[in-house]
């Protein structure tokens, strides 16, 4: 996953694409942005950064990013697991 993808990948799984800034910061976004020493990801809110994380890593920088609101969204119920393949519906 890279900065060109995780946006896609987001929006696949339900993450509305006005709470997240790829390249820049906004505030009500979570952030990705490019640094020299790498990549940082966080919150923005009135000009301010939560949960401030920095990475070395494009790879894992995007997949902190995208675990962090694919987890908002199972949390919320937007999406969930799956059931067990024996109970899966339809005998399936």
């Amino acid at each position: 996953m890279n900065v060109e993808s995780v946006l896609g990948w987001l929006l696949a799984v339900g993450v509305p694409a006005e709470v997240v800034s790829i390249g820049s910061e906004a505030d009500n976004t979570w952030c990705l942005l490019q640094t020299g020493e790498g990549f940082e990801v966080f919150w923005r809110e009135q000009g301010n950064r939560y949960d401030w994380a920095a990475f070395t890593s494009e790879d894992v920088a995007c997949h902190y990013l995208f675990g962090r609101l694919v987890w908002a969204q199972v949390v919320r119920g937007a999406v969930g697991v799956l059931p067990p393949a024996d109970k899966a519906p339809n005998g399936a």
